[in-house]
């Protein structure tokens, strides 16, 4: 290749490069005129390595570069992505973990450490730890979202029998730069405000001689009460390791499919289980099954004429009544759900809408949310916005050889971890309901 190509080429990677260092230094996206200069950059030095062959080599890595470009709102963006996601889905602001790993510094500065970015069956590896903070979804940019990525991969979407994620989004979100979280937490209330009249009379101090004193005459005003405790937790790590091949780390685009189709998807199923579930003991959450305060439905009475009906619309008065909150949602276990949503009466007609039904699941005009993290034979109802997830890293990827015997058999494992923080702020506004 002749000089001058590639120093052609080599002034519009930096004057794209540039403009990507500036728009990350600031912590934003592009705007629209950042946006058309770096995709006007990219195009150009596409269109000299089209009059040069031999310019291959020092083009290597630019596609990554053209793949930093948001896509711009609306259609014909120039500089769109093959990997565009498909009309109706919402692109989040971030790119998935997966994604951030591989166009990380981490990654490069590993890949440079060999020659033509491929690992001999003898090179060691062992990147530095690459960190995220910012929330990944797939549906919303301040939730976990249902971890879908937009890429297409050679692995089907869920190839390892993943469960959706359903609940972490309907819990507050916040964040947080320690590992130990004090809050309050409202346990109950005592409203007495009332009208007062006018005080008559400013009272009498005794007279010395031990007379009684009188009280003022009206102008009294009630007292109120709550009652508020406060309450700590700490940030919890949740963690798990897949071996890999060195030729498979060689490979960008299968080491981001398995950290965005199972490393992350598996720290998620696990924090979703804790929330509701964990027993607060050792590295344990502590989920809601043993939070203190939280409200209860027992069973139906079948001689009293009660049925699931009755005491999910109980459960409803209780998180307005008893937990002085506005309830969100049921959340049940999908087989619960089922078997609501095929009663019928004695005409054989279903209660609900039926097979036909093109609206999404409600139950007493709150939405239904499925997830096998609540044991069957239970449901939730609850102001749902009452519990507080504090994300301290929402996910951390590291590759390494030093594991086990794994540098003479030329694997390497790829350790993920996220670490995070769960409370509930006014335990009333969560019923659990028996349902059988």
């Amino acid at each position: 290749m002749r000089e001058s190509t590639r120093k052609a080429i080599e002034a519009e990677v930096k004057k794209a490069e540039a403009i990507i260092s500036l728009a990350e230094s600031e912590d934003r996206d592009f705007t629209a005129e950042e946006r058309g200069k770096v995709t006007a950059h990219v195009e150009k030095a596409k269109e000299i390595q089209e009059r040069s062959a031999a310019a291959a080599a020092a083009l290597k890595g630019l596609t990554d570069l053209g793949d930093l470009i948001p896509p711009a709102d609306g259609a014909g963006n120039p500089g769109a992505r093959r990997e565009d996601p498909p009309s109706g889905y919402r692109e989040t602001k971030r790119e998935t973990v997966g994604k951030a790993f591989v166009n990380s510094a981490e990654y490069k500065a590993m890949l440079a450490s060999t020659p033509n970015g491929r690992f001999a069956d003898q090179g060691r590896v062992q990147s530095q730890p690459f960190g995220v903070k910012t929330l990944i979804t797939g549906l919303a940019d301040d939730s976990a979202g249902s971890l879908i990525s937009p890429d297409s991969v050679p692995l089907p979407a869920e190839p390892f029998n993943q469960r959706p994620m359903t609940i972490r989004q309907l819990f507050s979100q916040g964040q947080t730069g320690s590992d130990a979280i004090e809050y309050v937490q409202i346990l109950s209330q005592t409203n007495n405000a009332a009208p007062v009249a006018e005080a008559t009379s400013a009272g009498k101090v005794g007279d010395g001689t031990g007379g009684t004193v009188l009280p003022a005459a009206g102008g009294v005003k009630p007292e109120s009460a709550f009652t508020m405790v406060k309450q700590s937790t700490t940030v919890k790590t949740i963690a798990h390791w897949i071996p890999a091949t060195k030729r498979a780390l060689s490979d960008a685009a299968q080491v981001r499919t398995l950290i965005d189709t199972f490393l992350r998807y598996g720290l998620e199923e696990e924090f979703e289980d804790q929330v509701i579930s964990g027993n607060g003991t050792g590295e344990n959450f502590l989920g809601l099954n043993g939070v203190s305060g939280v409200q209860t439905q027992a069973a139906p009475v079948g001689a009293s004429g009660e049925d699931v009906f009755t005491v999910t619309r109980r459960a409803r008065r209780k998180v307005r009544i008893g937990g002085r909150a506005i309830p969100t949602a049921f959340v049940m276990n999908p087989i619960d759900w089922e078997n609501i949503e095929l009663m019928r009466d004695t005409n054989k007609q279903f209660y609900g809408a039926g097979p036909f039904a093109l609206t999404p699941p409600t139950l007493w005009a709150l939405p239904v949310i499925e997830s096998e993290a609540i044991a069957v034979g239970t449901a939730w109802c609850a102001d749902w916005r009452m519990g507080m997830i504090w994300d301290r890293e929402q996910a951390t990827i590291q590759a390494t050889d030093s594991h086990s015997d794994f540098f003479i058999r030329n694997l390497v494992a790829i350790l993920a971890e996220m670490r995070a923080a769960f409370g509930v702020l006014k335990p009333p506004a969560f019923v659990k309901i028996a349902l059988v």
